[in-house]
């Protein structure tokens, strides 16, 4: 088992998932500012298109260039973060690829190309992995720390390789990439037909955009065939981390229970539990507080010991929720970090969660 501490030291990658509310953005900062107090120079890459990151290290904008965390000689190492933005990840993703800056060019003007971008399904995550694969080659940073989205869907960038090579796969999608001189000349009478079925209802523009679209990528489907075959290698790799955030709310816990079984099923695990907001134990338990406040009524320790079972009761509770939880990660090490007195929004808040989980 390793421990926070051994993660932010010797890992290349930590994914940090988990359901919403639970502090994950900030686990995530304090991972990366573990990692460059102990001298390495970590990045921390949010998918979620809320601004809890920036808020978190007390900035104003985070964009989809890294930026450095400047604290001067605070730590040893380096901190660096940024926001993904799909649109610039997929524009970069295609430059790179394209055989002449012409190529690019015509899909980067495609408006069907302006419109996917943002709304096809998968595309931000794919766009994820594309963006995680980039910041890991880069050498500028030793470890990228990854604050995936607060939904179901956070891990969907796990299977987002495997979706892009049945894509390309696709009977329609190989049909449009036909080679053509002019529009529609070479492809089949039947393909005509179809797609001139499908005009009547979507519009020719439509059909028109769509085909010159996936003409346009002629050439470029196995540079992303190979890049997602890379990504799915690095996802596997061990030098890359899982870590769950969760608080121990039962409706939170239930969340985590999923992405548990997320990971199980893409043949991957939790190698860290982080329990965020805990409520400490005090000895004892509910039902001996309870008695003993029983046994003083009257006095000034009365109230008191009331108040402690009621807050045993809390832990309690909590700490059934969460052996549900421990047992479904096996062996990850499970770590609690407790309710602190002030929110964080700030660099020294982080270093505390830092320390607290180290």
């Amino acid at each position: 088992m390793s421990g926070p501490a051994e993660l932010a030291g010797g890992k290349a990658v930590i994914i940090c998932c988990g359901p919403g509310g639970v502090g994950k953005t900030t686990t995530a900062a304090a991972l990366g500012i573990a990692a460059a107090q102990l001298g390495r120079r970590a990045c921390v890459v949010t998918i979620d298109p809320a601004r809890r990151l920036a808020d978190a290290l007390g900035l104003g904008e985070l964009s989809n260039e890294p930026r450095r965390i400047d604290e001067g000689d605070r730590w040893p190492g380096e901190l660096w973060a940024l926001m993904l933005d799909t649109s610039s990840t997929f524009d970069s993703l295609v430059t790179r690829h394209a055989a002449t800056p012409e190529q690019a060019q015509g899909i980067l003007s495609n408006r069907l190309y302006r419109n996917i971008t943002g709304a096809l399904s998968g595309t931000q995550e794919y766009m994820a992995m594309e963006k995680l694969y980039e910041l890991h080659a880069d050498d500028r940073f030793d470890l990228v720390v990854v604050d995936t989205p607060p939904s179901r869907n956070a891990l969907d960038f796990l299977d987002a390789p495997r979706r892009l090579g049945r894509f390309l796969d696709n009977r329609v999608f190989r049909i449009l990439m036909t080679p053509t001189r002019a529009y529609l000349r070479a492809v089949s009478v039947a393909t005509q037909t179809f797609l001139r079925t499908v005009s009547k209802v979507v519009g020719a523009d439509v059909i028109a955009d769509a085909v010159a679209f996936f003409r346009a990528f002629e050439g470029m489907e196995q540079g992303f065939r190979d890049r997602a075959e890379k990504v799915r290698a690095l996802l596997t790799a061990e030098t890359v981390a899982f870590t769950l955030v969760v608080s121990a709310r039962r409706d939170a816990v239930a969340e985590a229970l999923f992405f548990a079984d997320r990971l199980d099923e893409s043949g991957l695990s939790v190698d860290l539990l982080v329990v965020n907001r805990a409520h400490p134990g005090f000895g004892g338990t509910a039902a001996a507080d309870r008695a003993r406040a029983a046994s003083l009524a009257g006095t000034a320790l009365a109230p008191l010991y009331a108040n402690r079972a009621d807050l045993a009761e809390v832990a309690e509770r909590e700490a059934a929720h969460i052996a549900r939880l421990t047992a479904a990660v096996g062996e990850a090490t499970v770590v609690r970090v407790p309710f602190l007195a002030d929110d964080v929004h700030d660099i020294p808040g982080i270093e505390a969660i830092a320390a607290l989980l180290c």
